[in-house]
């Protein structure tokens, strides 16, 4: 075998964001260090794109036009099975926002704006095994 066959695959980050701007901007910050994404742009496409699809991690914002993040969270995590890092990433840090969103079970909050260097690597760390950029 050669080292080309025994590559790992890329990790996959499901990016939810309904502002297209911001999820190309995401997705073109984590295919610079070697990950690849999809999107949704609504809380219900989320939900049936993780269920149908593994995921290293998913980004989430809190606000989206059908469903809250924290609704689309809530679901994911009601499942015994689903253990996926959920990061939220959004323009509302408050500290009741970031509070509940732990309580929910997700592994971190990034807050709208973010530094690009800052949003990679903190993304990198909750992906299972880590990943060095």
């Amino acid at each position: 075998m050669n080292a080309e066959s025994e590559e790992k695959p890329k990790p996959r980050i499901l990016i939810v964001e309904d502002h297209i701007p911001v999820a190309m901007l995401m997705t073109s910050l984590l295919t610079q260090v070697g990950i690849e994404t999809e999107a949704a742009t609504t809380g219900q496409r989320a939900l049936q794109m993780a269920a149908d699809g593994h995921f290293a991690l998913i980004t989430l914002d809190l606000d989206l036009p059908d469903v809250s993040g924290f609704e689309v969270c809530r679901r994911l995590k009601e499942n015994p099975f689903f253990h996926t890092p959920i990061v939220f990433v959004s323009g509302r840090p408050t500290e009741e926002n970031q509070q509940h969103s732990h309580e929910l079970g997700a592994s971190d909050f990034i807050a709208k704006p973010f530094r690009a260097d800052e949003f990679v690597r903190r993304l990198l760390s909750h992906i299972e095994g880590g990943i060095k950029c």
